[in-house]
């Protein structure tokens, strides 16, 4: 009898195993492989952003004006609804626990729904606070719709420094390395 129980104590933990696995590996969403997240590391965490894209109407380097991303600014909000940070100019992305991080966009894929931002991999360049996203090294930004800059509001010489909102939803996933 001993031995029945060791095996099904053995079987136990390699159920629980695979279960924990599956369930990590659920967490990370799909994505094309240029913005997939860098091996050996995990989510830590899934907010779902609900803002504007601000851009500005400005010359470019040919002396054409176009609207330039200028910051976003969002709400975070995690699976159950509830309001946990901010996403602002930086990129920042902020946490109500006071850990905030930093980021430069390292990749970016087009996204699958017309009118809506790109997918991106963002490495994380800098950190503040304790809390959360201390350890956290990478971001994606998936599952966007809206965002991109109204094609229909001029944008010239007269408009110069003129300020326009898109509205945007996304999902932030943020990685560390595996523990």
């Amino acid at each position: 009898m001993r031995g029945f129980a060791s095996i099904r104590k053995m079987w136990a933990t390699l159920f629980a195993f695979g279960l924990a696995f599956a369930t990590a590996a659920q967490n990370q969403p799909e994505v094309p492989p240029e913005i997939k997240s860098p091996a050996g590391e995990e989510v830590i965490l899934r907010a779902h952003a609900k803002g504007v894209q601000i851009y500005s109407c400005q010359a470019g380097s040919d002396e054409k004006y176009a609207w330039a991303l200028k910051a976003p600014k969002a709400d975070l909000y995690d699976d159950q609804g509830k309001l946990i940070g901010t996403h602002f100019a930086g990129p920042t992305w902020k946490l109500n626990d006071g850990s905030e991080v930093t980021g430069k966009a390292s990749a970016k894929h087009d996204a699958p729904k017309a009118g809506a931002i790109p997918w991106l991999l963002v490495n994380v360049i800098g950190h503040k606070g304790t809390g959360l996203l201390e350890k956290a090294t990478s971001i994606q930004r998936v599952n966007t719709e809206g965002g991109v800059a109204d094609s229909t509001k001029t944008c010239d010489a007269s408009k110069n420094g003129t300020e326009s909102e898109s509205a945007y939803s996304a999902d932030y996933y943020f990685y560390a390395p595996k523990k």
